[in-house]
């Protein structure tokens, strides 16, 4: 596949596995020369038995042996390869490598390949990762990164994290197109998160995955992870393979990326990048996931496409940093939009009542009104959450408020348990005129009634919302 994977294979352990030959049938497929090794497999170029080595039909045969591992390790590859199969399968894409077929080799001549399993998969030409020694212009790391954007939002649409994007397994096709390549660490998601093996490449861990608890089911993954991992590619694209995050080692590396987590470094990038993707890489790197949730990759996307479709954006703001008790992560969130939304007098009729929830278990059980464990309510659910933006009342864990409609593309906010939602609800203001309402973000609601939609006839662009969020670790 390409120079640099063959000088890995080059120097694969023959100890760990016996090799195939050339020529070797493995099922109705051909080995032709190995293009690629990893900790858990090898890669070899293929053919359907009968074919002619360049009459377009190539393949990439991913070997994953299984003899002589332990119960525990041969499970995680079978795991593995289950993920890549019905990944493949079942969200298929043109921006995804797909998965054309997959076997189990029976080789009682080569007991080292006994039990192997075999992914047969579309063969590309190279990997971003031998094409980032060479500077590439602006408008090919556009192609690159928009290519990789829509596979990560397909991915994510479907319910999966990629869990190790990078540029050995970003894969530029036959023809010339992006497709993301190996899903052996992809999570499924259940809700908003799963779970997955503490594995990964240390370059490209966000840096909440160094303080997930592990747990039965493994550590938390959410879709973020790959957003922070994007962020990575993106300045490696545009900066000829350097990383935002420097250092010798992959330990050094990681202390640079907990450094700037905590707040005690900046984020310092190639002057390589152009302003377009420094601002969406910036975004993409947002110190946590809290932060970096409202950059999907559907967002992104629309931010490229704008881009290309000439439209203009303003001027992005400095950013603000704001560090609340117990610390705050904060983003610049582009692309947000602004409504009229609170017009006319509060409705006499049509009032539902709902509970105020607060995440923190140590302030669900208290029986007095500790200021700490109280919660804002926003003027404007479209402007930060930060206390310039809340009314002088606050309200408690179980206080009962009446709302009347329900605002679903509010400011993006995240609780202490890491739930995240753009919708809010309008509620009068508890002990204050009748008329006076504000803004209760739905994470901390208990209840969710079905209430009509809060009116917003024009809609209008906003760009640089600067979004405060309780972060904790």
């Amino acid at each position: 596949m390409t120079r640099m994977m063959r000088d890995r294979a080059a120097s694969w352990d023959s100890d760990w596995s016996e090799p195939l030959p050339r020529g070797y049938r493995v099922g109705s497929w051909i080995v032709d020369e190995p293009i690629g090794a990893g900790g858990w497999a090898t890669v070899y170029a293929g053919r359907p038995a009968g074919a002619e080595r360049d009459d377009g039909t190539a393949v990439a045969l991913k070997v994953m042996p299984t003899a002589g591992l332990a119960p525990r390790q041969a499970r995680r590859v079978a795991e593995a390869a289950h993920r890549e199969v019905v990944l493949g399968r079942t969200a298929r894409h043109p921006r995804l490598v797909g998965v054309l077929d997959s076997l189990v080799l029976h080789t009682p001549d080569r007991p080292s390949l006994d039990g192997a399993i075999v992914l047969v998969m579309e063969r590309a030409r190279c990997s971003l990762r031998e094409l980032l020694g060479t500077r590439i212009d602006e408008a090919e790391g556009a192609r690159i990164v928009t290519g990789i954007c829509e596979g990560l939002a397909h991915l994510h649409r479907s319910g999966w994290v990629h869990g190790d994007l990078k540029p050995e397994n970003v894969l530029i096709g036959r023809d010339g197109e992006v497709r993301l390549s190996d899903f052996g660490f992809a999570v499924e998601l259940s809700g908003t998160h799963g779970y997955s093996a503490p594995m990964g490449t240390l370059g490209y861990l966000p840096p909440e995955r160094w303080k997930e608890r592990l747990g039965e089911r493994g550590v938390l993954v959410r879709p973020t992870a790959d957003i922070w991992a994007l962020g990575i590619v993106i300045h490696e694209v545009f900066a000829a393979g350097a990383a935002p995050f420097g250092g010798a080692t992959p330990a050094t590396r990681k202390a640079a990326v907990q450094e700037y987590a905590e707040w005690r470094t900046a984020l310092r990038m190639d002057p390589a990048v152009p302003e377009f993707w420094r601002a969406l890489a910036t975004d993409c790197l947002a110190p946590c996931h809290a932060a970096r949730a409202p950059h999907t990759a559907e967002r992104l996307l629309e931010r490229i496409r704008g881009r290309d479709a000439g439209r203009v954006t303003p001027r992005r703001p400095r950013l603000r940093i704001v560090l609340p008790a117990l610390a705050a992560c904060v983003v610049v969130a582009g692309g947000t939009a602004l409504w009229p939304y609170a017009e006319g007098d509060w409705p006499s009729e049509g009032t539902t009542r709902i509970r105020v929830f607060n995440a923190e278990p140590e302030c669900q059980n208290r029986a007095d009104r500790d200021r700490q464990c109280s919660l804002g309510l926003a003027i404007d659910p479209l402007l930060p959450y930060t206390p310039e933006n809340v009314v002088p009342t606050r309200v408690w864990h179980g206080d009962v408020l009446d709302a009347d409609c329900r605002l679903t593309d509010g400011l993006p906010i995240v609780d202490e348990a890491n739930f995240r939602s753009t919708a809010w609800f309008r509620v009068r203001v508890p002990r204050a005129d009748p008329t006076d309402t504000a803004w209760l973000p739905a994470v901390r609601v208990m209840d969710h009634p079905e209430l009509p939609r809060c009116t917003h006839p024009a809609r209008q662009g906003l760009y640089g919302v600067v979004i405060t969020t309780p972060y904790r670790p």
